[in-house]
C-alpha cells in the first residue's frame, strides 16, 4: 500500500487551510522515476458535500479545465498514426469546405497549427457555441476569431478555439461525436474513467465528480469568512444535462463538448496519462501511441527565443518559453516573469495547466528524469489575483504545491 511522505501531508494541509488562501479540495500525484510514488487528497469542502460523499481522494473527477487540451492532442495523434488525419494537410480537406484566415487568404490551416497554438485563431469571438451553431458560420462571419499578427503557421498566441476546431475535424473525420471519440481513443483503452460528457457517465462515476467551489457571491463579491459557494458540476442539487441532443450533427460544432477545458479526470487518471508519455506511448502493458508519436508531440514547435508570437498567457504576465502539440516547455527561467515550477530551481519539463471556476490544475513531466508533478484543487477561498507568485507566473499557492511535491522527490 503507497504510503505518502509525512512532510508532504503536512506541507499539502497547510496550503489547503491557509487562513489567507484556503482551497476548497486539493488531490495531488507525485511520479519518481516513472512510477507513482505518491498520491494525497486534502479535504476541505462544505460540511455538507463531506457528508454526502464522504472521500475525497486521487480517484475523484475534477474539471481539469485546459490539461484538456494534452487529452485531445494524445486522441489526435492516434487518429494521425491511423492514418484518418496528417499533421500538415489543410484541415478544409477533412471539413469540406475552404477555412482561411481573411487576413491571409492564401495560407492552410493545419492540424500540426492547430496543436500548437499557431494557427492564428484567436478567442476574441468567443470559443463554446450552442449545438445548434454551425461552427463554419462563426468563422466565417465573425472578424473577431482572427489574428492579424501572422498568417497560420507565422505566429504563436495561446487560444481554446483551436481546439474546437480540432474537434470538429476530429468529429468529420471519424463520423464519432468528439466526447465519444475520445473515450474510444484514449480513455478506454486506459482504463480511465471519466470523460467530456458528464451527462452519460455512469452513476458511480457521477458520485466521485467533484463540485468546484469559491468564496465568491453571484456579485463576485469575495468572503474568506463566508460559505463555500458551488461554481459548476454540483450533481448533488440537479443531475447534468445533455450538452448535445440527438438532433446534433457530428462534425459542425466540436465546441460543444469543450475539448479545450471540459474533461473531468482524477489524478490517479492524470498520472496515468503522464506515465504513458514518461514510457514513451506505453503505460502498465498498454502501447497506445508510438514513440515516434510521443516525440512528435514533445517537439518544441514554437520558441519564445526564435520565433514571432505572443508569451503571455494574461496581462502581461509571460509565461511561455514553448510550445509543443498540447504540451508547453517549462525552461525554469527564473524571473517574476518566467516560466520556473518550483521554488529556487531545478525542474524542467513539459505539461500544462488550468484554469477554469476556480479550480487550477497542473500537469508536468520530466523526460530526463522520469519525474512528475500533478495536482488539482477546487476551488480558492480568497481572489487568487490578490494571491501573485513570488518568483514565477502562477499564483503563490501553485508554486506552493508544485515546490512541496518536488522536495518530496
Amino acid at each position: 500500500m503507497m504510503t505518502t511522505p509525512q512532510t508532504l501531508v503536512n506541507a499539502l494541509e497547510a496550503i489547503v487551510f491557509d487562513p489567507q488562501m484556503p482551497l476548497a479540495s486539493l488531490a495531488v500525484a507525485l511520479i519518481k522515476n516513472g512510477s507513482v510514488h505518491a498520491l494525497h487528497a486534502v479535504d476541505n469542502r462544505p460540511a455538507a458535500r463531506q457528508a454526502a460523499q464522504p472521500v475525497l481522494n486521487a480517484d475523484s473527477l475534477f474539471r481539469v479545465a485546459s490539461i484538456s487540451k494534452l487529452v485531445c492532442a494524445i486522441g489526435a495523434m492516434r487518429l494521425v498514426e491511423q492514418g484518418v488525419l496528417a499533421l500538415d494537410a489543410d484541415v478544409s480537406d477533412l471539413l469540406g469546405w475552404k477555412l482561411r484566415n481573411p487576413h491571409f487568404p492564401t495560407a492552410p490551416m493545419t492540424i500540426a497549427q492547430l496543436l500548437s497554438h499557431t494557427s492564428s485563431l484567436r478567442d476574441d469571438g468567443g470559443y463554446n457555441f450552442p449545438p445548434e451553431t454551425a461552427l463554419r458560420s462563426v468563422l466565417e462571419s465573425n472578424p473577431k476569431v482572427w489574428g492579424t499578427q501572422g498568417a497560420p503557421g507565422d505566429y504563436f498566441r495561446y487560444a481554446n478555439l483551436p481546439w474546437g476546431v480540432l474537434a470538429t475535424v476530429m468529429e468529420r473525420a471519424t463520423r464519432e461525436r468528439f466526447d465519444r471519440l475520445i473515450t474510444r481513443l484514449v480513455f478506454a483503452p486506459l482504463g480511465i474513467e471519466g470523460g467530456f460528457h458528464p451527462f452519460e457517465f455512469a452513476p458511480k462515476v457521477l458520485a466521485h465528480t467533484e463540485t468546484l467551489y469559491r468564496k465568491r457571491d453571484d456579485k463576485e463579491v469575495w468572503n474568506i469568512a463566508g460559505p463555500w459557494v458551488a461554481q459548476v458540476d454540483d450533481y448533488n442539487t440537479s443531475p447534468p444535462a445533455p450538452r448535445a441532443g440527438a438532433n446534433y450533427v457530428i462534425g459542425t460544432n466540436g465546441t460543444v463538448m469543450s475539448p479545450q477545458g471540459g474533461a473531468r479526470l482524477s489524478v490517479a487518471s492524470l498520472a496515468k496519462i503522464a506515465r504513458l508519455l514518461l514510457g514513451k506511448g506505453e503505460v502498465d502493458g498498454v502501447r497506445l501511441l508510438k514513440a515516434e508519436s510521443v516525440a512528435i508531440m514533445m517537439t518544441k514547435r514554437w520558441d519564445a527565443k526564435r520565433d514571432k508570437g505572443d508569451s503571455d498567457f494574461d496581462e502581461g504576465v509571460g509565461a511561455i518559453a514553448g510550445w509543443g502539440f498540447g504540451l508547453q516547455h517549462f525552461s525554469d527561467t527564473p524571473g517574476a516573469k518566467g516560466d520556473r515550477l518550483v521554488e529556487g530551481g531545478g525542474f524542467t519539463g513539459v505539461g500544462h495547466f488550468g484554469f477554469a471556476y476556480g479550480l487550477t490544475s497542473g500537469l508536468v513531466i520530466d523526460p530526463v528524469s522520469g519525474n512528475g508533478l500533478i495536482y488539482c484543487q477546487g476551488g480558492t477561498g480568497a481572489d487568487p489575483e490578490k494571491s501573485k507568485g513570488a518568483y514565477s507566473s502562477n499564483y503563490r499557492f501553485e508554486e506552493r504545491i508544485f515546490t512541496a511535491l518536488a522536495r518530496a522527490l
